[in-house]
């Protein structure tokens, strides 16, 4: 391993959260998964005393270190992008390698506004993400069964399967409304599904997961009991799937995917437009 990669660290710099930047910034550093990366994010550096303080931040931690970071930086005013770009650093201005581009190409200069990301709380779509962020909940693992046919997705598979944080991820990134409902034995034993999901075939999906992996997973919460049991996991994982075969309903494993791979693969397959 190269010495001077090993132990790097990166920072995160933004004028808002710098969910963005370290968003961006992560994707990228996935590719380099043989490295151990030291991760720090600097938000709402929105003004040039802020950006001053972060830049002595960056440069200290190069003192440490003894090699340079790397900083993935959302900024858009110059005067902050120059101040911090006076660390010696490996810069990387993600709003800067997209946005001057497109105003060369376009013809015309981009807003340069910080936090730009504020005005959404004041757009429709914004208040449809939160709405359908409180409908997942009140949704969440069968808790209501009402109102049920107003919801984009439901998710169904046994307990401790993914489908909470699938619901709210998709609830959170796309303004889907997503009500998660669990199958349990009691549905397997009646051999259909059940019957608040009566009629709403259409909209359900179903997670599913390695009975050994679910043994692991529902033993953090209840050692030792027969709901963490291998065989019992087994049973419910294998007549859950009989159940969504039988009733035509798509599904997928969730034992090694990403929650971004669960919600991209729920989207395509129920023809889910993204509203977020």
């Amino acid at each position: 391993m190269n010495v001077q990669a090993a132990g790097r660290t990166v920072f995160f710099v933004s004028d808002g959260t710098g969910i963005t930047a370290e968003t961006l910034g992560a994707s990228i550093l996935s590719q380099f998964d043989q490295l151990k990366f030291k991760q720090k994010r600097l938000p709402f550096i929105d003004s040039l005393d802020k950006a001053e303080r972060a830049a002595r931040t960056i440069e200290q931690q190069r003192a440490e270190d003894g090699r340079r970071p790397i900083v993935f930086s959302t900024l858009v005013d110059p005067g902050m992008i120059a101040c911090i770009r006076r660390v010696d650093a490996v810069h990387l201005d993600l709003f800067q390698t997209f946005v001057v581009p497109l105003e060369a190409e376009l013809g015309i200069k981009s807003n340069h506004t910080i936090g730009r990301f504020h005005h959404a709380t004041d757009s429709d779509a914004y208040k449809n993400r939160i709405e359908a962020i409180n409908f997942s909940l009140a949704h969440d693992d069968g808790q209501s069964a009402k109102n049920l046919d107003g919801a984009d997705v439901i998710l169904i598979g046994v307990s401790r399967s993914g489908k909470t944080p699938t619901s709210l991820y998709l609830s959170m990134q796309y303004g889907l409304k997503v009500a998660n409902y669990p199958l349990i034995p009691e549905d397997f034993e009646r051999g259909g599904l059940p019957n608040a999901l009566q009629g709403l075939r259409q909209k359900c999906f179903g997670l599913t997961i390695d009975p050994l992996r679910l043994s692991d997973i529902r033993n953090e919460r209840r050692p030792g009991s027969k709901y963490a049991a291998p065989e019992n996991c087994r049973y419910e994982v294998d007549a859950a799937e009989r159940m969504m075969k039988r009733e035509g309903i798509g599904w997928l494993s969730t034992t090694t995917k990403s929650i971004e791979e669960i919600a991209t693969t729920i989207l395509d397959t129920l023809n889910l437009a993204r509203p977020g």
